[in-house]
């Protein structure tokens, strides 16, 4: 099957894909199953393979949609890279390219990022790219550049 998705901003990998049923599917190999492969899934898929291919991010430190509980309801993160004391070191949240990143998706990494703890984020749509840092005031730094997994866990 061909790829049914756009180029993104960043490199794009080749992944296992089939059809089944109508519906177009990706093999996560985080998570080692098929997965229905929408825009967002696709970005998320790529994002995962950019960053341990291209800025040494360990597979074996990467979670992907993980549920969490926050005020007595379920939610689901996109992505966290933990450091090497398997502790969170990245919090990820992708959205599908048509999405803009407007304040409701920072609004949601947040409170996410609130019952996670991670000190660095990473927020995009396979056409933005928003990394930073959460500093211990409650601030907010934003990064020029894509960070390496080893310039996080000097810091």
């Amino acid at each position: 099957m061909s790829n049914p998705f756009n180029k993104l901003g960043f490199k794009t990998y080749e992944f296992k894909l089939k059809s089944e049923s109508g519906k177009n599917l990706i093999f996560d190999e985080f998570r080692k199953c098929w997965i229905v492969c929408t825009p967002e899934e696709w970005v998320r898929q790529n994002l995962l393979k950019f960053l341990v291919s291209e800025f040494s991010f360990p597979v074996n430190l990467v979670s992907v949609e993980k549920s969490l509980s926050l005020a007595g309801r379920k939610y689901r993160f996109d992505a966290l890279i933990y450091n090497k004391e398997f502790k969170p070191l990245m919090i990820i949240e992708c959205k599908a390219p048509s999405v803009n990143l407007k304040q409701e998706v920072f609004d949601q990494i947040w409170n996410y990022n609130y019952k996670i703890g991670a000190p660095f984020f990473f927020i995009t749509n396979g056409l933005t790219i928003v990394m930073g840092e959460c500093d211990r005031d409650g601030g907010i730094k934003f990064f020029d550049e894509i960070k390496n997994f080893n310039d996080l866990i000097k810091d």
